[in-house]
C-alpha cells in the first residue's frame, strides 16, 4: 500500500471513529451534552484533528443524522423485496419505522429533529424523503388494486407519514399519559389498519 492510500485510510478511519465516539457519547450523555472537546478527549487526541475531518459539531451532527437515513432505508428496502403485495409492505413499513424509531432513538430524534434543533440548517437532506418514496410506493400500489381515485395519493402519503410521526414524536417525547408500550403500539397497528382501509 502506498503513502497516499494509506493517509486515505487513516482519514477515513479516523472520521468513522470520531462518529462512532461521538453517537455513543450522545447513548451516554444525550445530544445536548455533546462537545468537539469530549470527542477529542475520548480519542486521545487533540480538538484540532477533529476540525480536520469536522468543519464543526453541526458537521458531525449531519453525517451522523445521514448515516441514520442510511440505517433506516437499509431495512425499508429489505421490505420492498420481502413483501410484494402493497398492503402488507406498507404495514412493514410502518413496522420497520417505528421499530427503528424505539430501537434507535438518538438516531430518530436527530434525523427529525425531536426535542433539539435539526441539524444541517439550510441543506435539505434527499434522505429526508427516503421513507416517503417507501411508503408511497406502497400507497400507489394499494389505490391502483383498488381502482380506488388516486387525485389524493399525495395527500394520503403525506397524512400516512404524518400519524406515524406524530404517534412516535408523542411517546419519544414522553407526551403521552399512556405509559405502555404494547398500547402505543396497539394504536399504531389500528391507525394503520384502519388507513388501509380507507385507502
Amino acid at each position: 500500500m502506498g503513502i497516499l492510500e494509506r493517509r486515505i485510510r487513516q482519514k477515513e478511519n479516523m472520521r468513522t471513529t470520531i462518529l462512532a465516539v461521538a453517537l455513543q457519547q450522545v447513548k451516554d450523555e444525550g445530544w445536548q451534552s455533546l462537545s468537539i472537546r469530549k470527542i477529542a478527549d475520548a480519542i486521545e487526541y487533540s480538538v484540532p484533528v477533529i476540525y480536520d475531518h469536522f468543519e464543526n459539531k453541526e458537521a458531525i451532527l449531519f453525517e451522523l443524522s445521514l448515516d441514520g437515513f442510511r440505517l433506516l432505508e437499509r431495512s425499508l428496502e429489505k421490505n420492498k423485496k420481502k413483501y410484494p403485495d402493497p398492503t402488507e409492505r406498507l404495514k412493514a413499513h410502518a413496522e420497520t419505522y417505528w421499530n427503528f424509531a424505539f430501537k434507535n432513538p438518538e438516531y430518530y430524534q436527530l434525523m427529525y429533529g425531536l426535542g433539539m434543533p435539526c441539524c444541517g440548517a439550510g441543506k435539505m437532506k434527499p434522505e429526508f424523503n427516503s421513507f416517503r418514496k417507501y411508503i408511497g410506493e406502497a400507497i400507489e400500489g394499494i389505490v391502483k388494486n383498488k381502482k380506488s381515485d388516486d387525485s389524493e395519493t399525495c395527500f394520503k402519503i403525506y397524512a400516512f407519514w404524518s400519524v406515524l410521526h406524530g404517534l412516535i414524536s408523542i411517546v419519544m417525547m414522553r407526551c403521552s399519559d399512556i405509559d405502555d408500550s404494547t398500547m402505543n403500539k396497539k394504536v399504531m397497528d389500528d391507525t394503520v389498519e384502519a388507513f388501509i382501509k380507507n385507502l
